[in-house]
């Protein structure tokens, strides 16, 4: 009960008193004792309302206190999360799922890959503890391979300029690769991220500098070949350390118009020995293998990339670039003379959102998102591409049958995106890609024509 609402309460107990005859009228000559008696009632009835009000403020304070500490439910277009009151400890489930139709043109007698295809099914499973450690769960049942873990890691963040992270995770060196698979411009990423180490174990350190203008990783991983992902062992000495340094030098500048400039470079070096260490092969857009090396060949020595990279957001529009250079040292046998080879791969890509949100790649969140019954339809975005991979001259014939596989891969890529909602978005993207073959005439059917394909997509990500 607030003090100020005191002398009321006194003027109605007083009057109340009064009509009662606790209060009597007497004459002006009415002794000091009993005046005295009335002031001593007073004074108890206030002593007994401020205990009153005490007593109604503790529970207040009880009450917040509770509302504070009790867990927060919450289900949204970000998944399901469960929190603390105070914020510290939460956990979250969220989801992806892409289903996708693949159509291919003159592909030649004999090839049949039209196909529907369940390309990725998540369940991520992500929490924190404290605001300092975090974890990230996410099984992958989707794709052509048995259901696998494809992260399972632990971060620590003791602030934003210092984290740490352990387990498997993303390595840190291609920029595309590095996006969320549910935003990326196309529906598959370029040639590019042939030549990237996908996901591996290791222990990285990172963080961001002067609000996110400097962004830095570095780290010692297990090494997995080109395009590979890490099993969950690996039992030798030979490991990768990998760095990157990326910088957004006008992101604090909003009158900029480079404000979404960002570039950058990343580097990996280490050494591979044996079978497992040769990568399984090279794939298109449309996601069929044009390039794989002989199954006697072996890696023995030094690997290392570099990839420098850049990307620019301004309003509806967006772009990357980036290319890489990828070193291997093979031997056609486990007895054969070591040769270094050097494969390289470079893209461009651009994005435009026709109906005016921003570029992200964190996705289009549509101002308007579909509705049948309001005629809202959302947010389009189309999408360009040009990316080239050329295998090195070396590699043939030793290590790669010519016969079979295309020295060069050049591929233009046509997109057009549709944003429902946040959550939903539906792709629509032609493929041509155009190969190079050291052969007049290659023994693999899809390698003697361009290969064009039109892969639509409908992604469900919350």
């Amino acid at each position: 009960m607030s003090t100020t609402r005191l002398p009321l309460v006194r003027a109605m107990l007083a009057a109340v008193m009064l009509s009662a005859g606790l209060i009597p009228v007497r004459a002006a000559d009415d002794t000091a004792v009993e005046i005295q008696a009335l002031r001593e009632q007073i004074r108890l009835l206030d002593q007994r309302l401020h205990e009153l009000e005490q007593k109604q403020q503790l529970k207040d304070q009880e009450a917040a206190a509770a509302a504070r500490a009790a867990p927060k439910i919450s289900l949204t277009d970000k998944g399901f999360t469960l929190a603390s009151g105070d914020g510290a400890n939460s956990i979250s489930i969220r989801g992806l799922v892409q289903f996708d139709s693949r159509l291919f043109f003159n592909d030649g007698a004999g090839v049949v890959n039209n196909s529907f295809v369940l390309r990725r099914a998540r369940p991520i499973i992500e929490g924190t503890f404290s605001k300092i450690y975090s974890f990230q769960f996410v099984p992958e049942f989707g794709g052509t391979s048995a259901p696998s873990i494809l992260d399972a890691n632990l971060g620590i963040a003791l602030d934003q300029a210092l984290q740490f992270k352990f387990g498997k995770f993303k390595a840190p060196v291609g920029l595309e690769l590095l996006a969320s698979d549910s935003w990326t411009f196309f529906d598959e990423r370029s040639l590019v991220t042939n030549l990237v180490p996908n996901r591996d174990l290791g222990a990285q350190i990172g963080g961001s500098l002067q609000g996110g203008v400097v962004t830095y990783a570095a780290g010692v991983f297990n090494g997995v070949p080109d395009a590979a992902s890490s099993s969950n062992a690996d039992f030798d000495n030979d490991k990768d350390v990998i760095g990157r340094l990326y910088l957004q030098p006008f992101k604090a500048d909003p009158a900029s118009p480079f404000q979404g400039l960002a570039f950058g470079a990343a580097a990996s070096v280490g050494r591979e020995k044996g079978a497992s260490a040769v990568t399984g092969g090279y794939k298109t857009d449309g996601q069929q293998t044009f390039f794989k090396y002989r199954s006697t060949t072996v890696a023995d020595g030094q690997v290392w990339r570099v990839s420098p990279q850049a990307e620019y957001r301004s309003g509806p529009f967006g772009a990357l670039g980036e290319y890489v250079v990828s070193t291997v040292n093979l031997r056609p046998t486990v007895t054969g003379a070591k040769t270094g080879l050097q494969n390289q791969a470079w893209q461009v890509a651009a994005g435009y959102v026709l109906t005016g949100e921003n570029s992200s790649s964190a996705g289009v969140v549509p101002d308007h998102p579909f509705n049948w019954k309001t005629g809202t339809w959302g947010a389009w975005e189309v999408a360009v591409r040009y990316a080239n991979l050329k295998i090195d001259d070396q590699a043939f014939p030793l290590f790669a049958d010519p016969a079979v596989n295309a020295n060069q891969a050049s591929a233009f890529g046509l997109g057009l995106s549709w944003y429902l909602s946040k959550t939903v978005r539906t792709t629509f993207d032609y493929y041509r890609t155009r190969f190079a073959n050291k052969v007049p005439v290659s023994s693999t059917q899809i390698l003697r024509q361009d290969e064009q394909a039109l892969i639509t997509r409908i992604q469900l990500s919350f």
